[in-house]
């Protein structure tokens, strides 16, 4: 039996800053995750993928977000699990619980603050008879090495934030950037579809709408043309080394389902005020949070992060008299 504050399960970029933050409110963590690494869906899908949204930096990728994280949250020392699965999650009666991991890990402690992010995680992919001769060679889900497109044809499918983000990013070295998506109009930052359009104008990129995938052909592994079709049947065929379908994920909670949590559209319910979930002690942050406008932000994820912790120090230390302090002046406590 292992014995600390919080258990935080989830290792991706909320989870790494939410130990931070536990740390700054003096309080020890066990960290867990079920990947065989730190960072997460960021580090597992996306790690040269730019993110533009992360203050102080106007660009940075998945990869040095994770590594400046990790580096940040090391101060602290938590015990890290990774390769384990959370399975079980128990009240006492004396309203502290009991953690119980795939791997047989136990660890008591007084407060949980989950940051799963969107659960298990897996690409959905599209329906295409035989893709799943070319998965991993030609046909891929997530850009680990950016130059591995270099001087080659891309088509990206899909019409999200992860599908145009590429497409500009990859448009600066692949000799052609395809992207088919069934609509003109793109579920993106107005900015992102601004610059696609822009760049389509001038022909660095290739539209292909209102289009959809039809069919894939090649040799072994490799495709060599992605075929696309239109609703009214109109087909047409696209030259390809690699195609990029960025559909989105699968998720799925896995146990979290079974620890009687409030839940709404496969997330949980939290109190905003507090990011408390129905269940007393237990927070939820990120991506696997949901309340009234919730915005699905790393940033949003970050201060969540920082209340869960202060509320956990609330709840462990009710009776403590707290006088705000900014970094600056505190530093960083010793626990």
């Amino acid at each position: 039996m292992i014995y600390t504050d919080v258990v935080v399960i989830g290792a991706g970029p909320v989870g790494l800053f939410a130990v931070f933050e536990c740390g700054m409110q003096r309080l020890k963590c066990c960290l867990f995750d079920s990947l065989d690494h730190l960072g997460g869906q960021c580090a597992a899908l996306y790690p040269e993928k730019p993110i533009y949204d992360i203050p102080t930096h106007s660009s940075i990728t998945g990869e040095d977000l994770v590594n400046r994280l990790i580096d940040q949250m090391k101060v602290f020392e938590p015990q890290i699990f990774l390769k384990e699965q959370i399975e079980k999650l128990e009240k006492n009666e004396d309203q502290t619980f009991k953690v119980t991991g795939s791997r047989g890990t136990v660890v008591r402690c007084k407060a949980v603050v989950i940051a799963a992010g969107v659960g298990a995680f897996g690409p959905n992919r599209p329906p295409l008879e035989g893709i799943e001769h070319y998965e991993g060679q030609s046909v891929l889900y997530s850009v680990l090495n950016r130059e591995q497109y270099r001087d080659k044809k891309v088509v990206i499918a899909g019409g999200g934030d992860s599908a145009v983000d590429w497409a500009l990013s990859l448009s600066e070295i692949a000799s052609d950037v395809t992207v088919v998506h069934r609509r003109s109009k793109f579920r993106c930052l107005p900015e992102s579809q601004k610059q696609l359009e822009e760049l389509a104008s001038v022909g660095k990129i290739q539209l292909a709408v209102p289009y959809q995938l039809s069919q894939l052909k090649g040799d072994n592994a490799q495709i060599t043309h992605v075929g696309i079709s239109t609703i009214e049947g109109e087909y047409k065929e696209i030259e390809a080394d690699f195609l990029l379908p960025f559909f989105g994920l699968s998720m799925n909670l896995g146990p979290i389902l079974d620890w009687d949590l409030a839940l709404s559209k496969n997330c949980i319910t939290v109190d905003p005020s507090t990011s408390e979930t129905s269940v007393p002690g237990v927070f939820a942050v990120g991506d696997i949070s949901t309340y009234k406008n919730k915005q699905k932000l790393i940033l949003t994820g970050f201060a969540e992060a920082a209340l869960a912790a202060k509320m956990v120090r609330q709840l462990l230390y009710p009776d403590e008299v707290v006088h705000f302090e900014y970094s600056t002046s505190q530093g960083i406590p010793q626990i």
